[in-house]
């Protein structure tokens, strides 16, 4: 795999970081309550009381939720790279071509939705309900978060919560045909929405009503957007050469 294929990947998990305030910011408050954890953790239901502060235990907290948080992004990557590897799917080039268009596809919808223009995406969520009811519960048993393992834990649950950003970007782990691959787009992915969500963890509230402010989710999405259109312009046309295969997240037509 070529490492450069790999920047795209880790600017669409930077740039959907906004999203992923919105999604997870509220998680980041677990580490700031001193009371008992709630019986129930739905969804972006999770506040903040206080901002967070700067002690270096509570920073290496944060930093240790987003590992985990990253860990699990790559388990998924991998088995996404893996189940890409079986050769009756590698063989079948008209089922790999739909797989290009879909990725593309998920990431024009990723850009609409993070302009607040379509949100339809969010339909996709409801694949991984199913995983999330079974490990939503064990949340409450690493809360209120006192050590870094806790932490660890907690991120390595919350990398599972239903999210389209995660899937549009898995669908290109998935045409890796490669489980190390695979994982390597997903650590890419997970690093980029990294810088977001640790100043979230920071800055609390502050950073998060001002990432959420329309300029910046539009500024967002037009980028995002606008990979997922040149992904399919390559796609259509079978140009491939320099720019332009830096900017895709799939491989071109005629490799």
């Amino acid at each position: 795999m070529n490492l450069l294929a790999l920047v795209p990947i880790f600017l669409i998990g930077l740039l959907g970081g906004v999203h992923c305030v919105g999604m997870c910011g509220g998680i980041i408050g677990a580490f700031s309550v001193a009371g008992p954890p709630a019986k129930t953790f739905p969804i972006a239901v999770i506040t903040q009381t206080r901002p967070v502060g700067f002690p270096a235990a509570g920073s290496l907290r944060i930093l240790a939720f987003n590992l985990g948080r990253i860990t699990s992004y790559m388990v998924a990557g991998a088995v996404a790279g893996l189940l890409g590897s079986i050769p009756a799917l590698i063989q079948i080039t008209t089922l790999q071509s739909i797989g290009y268009w879909l990725a593309n596809v998920l990431l024009i919808a990723l850009g609409l939705t993070l302009m607040n223009i379509w949100h339809g995406l969010a339909r996709i969520e409801s694949v991984g309900l199913w995983l999330w009811r079974r490990v939503q519960p064990l949340i409450s048993r690493f809360l209120p978060v006192e050590t870094m393992w806790q932490a660890a834990a907690l991120g390595s649950l919350w990398g599972w919560v239903p999210c389209g950003m995660v899937y549009s970007v898995l669908m290109t782990a998935l045409l890796t045909g490669s489980a190390l691959h695979g994982a390597l787009v997903m650590l890419a992915f997970g690093v980029g929405t990294l810088p977001l969500l640790f100043s979230m963890g920071l800055l609390g509230t502050r950073l998060q009503a001002n990432l959420q402010k329309p300029s910046v989710r539009m500024f967002a999405g037009l980028v995002v957007l606008s990979f997922g259109l040149l992904g399919m312009f390559r796609l259509s046309t079978g140009i491939s050469h320099g720019w332009l295969d830096a900017v895709c997240i799939t491989p071109s037509m005629n490799r």
